[in-house]
């Protein structure tokens, strides 16, 4: 493992001590610590991806902004093309 590791005391609730005791007594991770090290790059992994979308979907809604004003539309015209899309790809 690279860099400096630092010891730190973490509390759990019973129920998820009792999950990574078991990770670490069926051999599918050597300590308690690897079971805690993946979890974390797991959630590493979760953070920067959710960052991404949210930044993706924020850029999209300035987007939208900057179009300036919905157009007047036909919800019933748009109905009725989604209809007939439909019908012919099931053909």
């Amino acid at each position: 493992m690279a860099g400096n590791i630092e010891k730190i005391s973490v509390a759990l609730p019973t129920d998820m001590a009792n999950l990574v005791r078991q990770a670490v007594d069926t051999g599918d991770y050597a300590s308690s610590s690897e079971v805690i090290r993946e979890a974390l790059r797991e959630w590493k992994t979760r953070r920067a991806t959710r960052a991404e979308a949210l930044a993706e979907l924020r850029k999209l809604w300035q987007e939208g902004i900057a179009s300036g004003p919905a157009e007047d539309f036909e919800i019933a015209a748009i109905k009725q093309r989604g209809r007939q899309r439909l019908q012919s790809s099931r053909k």
